[in-house]
Parts: structure tokens; C-alpha cells; sequence
């Protein structure tokens, strides 16, 4: 096995890991240099495209972190494309039914398994065709797929959706669930609390890992207590923020109400 996250997502204990919004890749550098080795780039509400990636991707494993991508959307194609430029963990989005695992599991792995197009001798995921055995193992042995529980359909068919092979971890989205739940920006309204409390038990149950954001009213601690094996709780783009609010805050004369409103 030669992605390290795979085999951290089974063992116990909880991995902390950063955001990334804007694809910077000396921004995702500094983040891995300081502490966080797992970075989240985020495809779907953040900054640039697949080669955007690629160049954020290469600063974080070139400093020793790992990274994960979270796509802006399941299709064969975008897959095919990300794997093929060598990304190996990945979050997708917005899956809701058991037919749409399997489409996407499938979409990850080569014929014989799945339905994923071949190139693999001239593709950077192969080190362009220097890692032997790479198309009939090491794609398949190595890639981490964690698909986001995000909406009160997929929480209602949480169970079929666990018995699709080939999922690594849920990775689950409280805002858009609570946005589903007709709950938008209110994570800790006592129905949404209660559809959170849904998924982990139905994780539990099938020995599914469970990976989220720190948010929904539970902190580090927290969810490192109920369980959760992958936790983004930190973003570039809020540290950035915060950090220029606190040195504004410090200027001679200024007041809490001289500072920018914030959303």
C-alpha cells in the first residue's frame, strides 16, 4: 500500500487536517510546514482547476504532507482526469443513493472492477509508467474514496449506500445537511443534531469511518470522542482572515466597532 492515508483512516485516532481554498501551492507549503500534513484542496467551492491542483498538490507532497482532493462533482470524466494527474484521496460530493456510489466507485477503478478509461503507461498517476503493476493493483490498492453525506436523502439511504465495496470513509457536510433539513446556517438546530446522530450510528453499525468538519457546534475534542478519523478543521482563507481582524484590532485608538463586518 502506498498511500499512507489509506492505512491512517483505519487505525484509531483522529487526523487532523487544513483546507485548502485559494490552490495556492506556497500557502499549502507553509500549512504543511507548520503542523498540518494532510490538506484538503477544495474543487468544488475553492479557487482554480485541475492543473491548479496539480501545482498545490506537488507542494504538499514535496514538503511530506499528503493531500486529498475534493471534487466539484462525480462525473466519469473529472475522476478519470484527477486520477490521471495523480491524486489518489479524494472527497466527491453530494452523493445521495446507492446507485450513485456504485457509479462513482466504479468510475475509480479499471476494468475487471470498475469502468475507468486506461492510460495508465503515459499518466502521471503511474509516474508515467514507472510503477509496474500499477493499472491491475496499485491504482486500486491506493486510492481512498470518501463520499460526502450531505443531504437528507443521503442520510436515508445511508444503509444501502454503506453496502456498496469499495468506500473508504463518509465524509459528512453538516451545513448542506442542515440546508436540506430546510435548516440553512443553523447546524445546531435539534433536527439536524438529530440526522448528524443518524449517520454516525449507521457508520458505527457498518464499521464505516467517518470523516467531517469541525463546525455544528463540536469542537476538536468532541468529535475525536465520538469517533471521527478525519477532521478539516481549519481553512486557509478564515486563518488568513482572523489573523488580520486580530493585528487591525491592535492599532492605536481602534475600537470592536471599527472592525469590517464579517458574514
Amino acid at each position: 500500500m502506498t498511500n499512507p492515508l489509506k492505512s491512517r483512516l483505519r487505525a484509531p485516532g483522529m487526523i487532523p487536517a487544513a483546507w485548502v481554498e485559494l490552490a495556492n501551492p506556497d500557502v499549502a507549503e507553509i500549512l504543511v510546514r507548520h503542523g498540518w500534513d494532510v490538506i484538503v484542496i477544495d474543487g468544488e467551492h475553492g479557487v482554480g482547476d485541475i492543473e491548479d491542483w496539480v501545482t498545490c498538490a506537488r507542494a504538499v507532497e514535496a514538503a511530506g504532507g499528503q493531500v486529498i482532493l475534493r471534487l466539484p462533482e462525480g462525473s466519469d470524466a473529472l475522476i478519470k482526469r484527477t486520477l490521471d494527474r495523480g491524486f489518489r484521496s479524494f472527497v466527491v460530493p453530494m452523493v445521495n443513493t446507492r446507485a450513485q456510489a456504485e457509479r462513482v466507485v466504479s468510475a475509480f477503478l479499471y476494468p475487471g472492477r470498475g469502468h475507468r478509461g486506461y492510460a495508465a503507461p503515459i499518466v502521471r498517476g503511474s509516474g508515467w509508467g514507472t510503477r509496474p503493476g500499477y493499472a491491475r493493483d496499485l491504482a486500486h490498492d491506493e486510492v481512498v474514496i470518501m463520499l460526502q453525506c450531505e443531504h437528507v436523502e443521503a442520510v436515508a439511504n445511508l444503509d444501502a449506500i454503506l453496502q456498496v465495496p469499495g468506500i473508504d470513509a463518509i465524509f459528512l457536510g453538516p451545513n448542506d445537511l442542515a440546508a436540506s433539513a430546510g435548516h440553512l446556517e443553523r447546524m445546531e438546530h435539534p433536527e439536524v443534531q438529530a440526522l448528524l446522530a443518524q449517520i454516525e450510528t449507521t457508520c458505527a453499525r457498518h464499521g464505516m469511518p467517518l470523516a467531517t468538519v469541525r463546525g455544528a457546534g463540536r469542537d476538536w475534542a468532541d468529535l475525536d470522542r465520538l469517533g471521527y478519523r478525519l477532521v478539516a478543521g481549519v481553512n486557509e482563507v478564515s486563518l488568513l482572515a482572523e489573523a488580520a481582524l486580530r493585528a487591525r484590532a491592535e492599532l492605536p485608538g481602534q475600537t470592536a466597532g471599527d472592525a469590517p463586518g464579517r458574514y
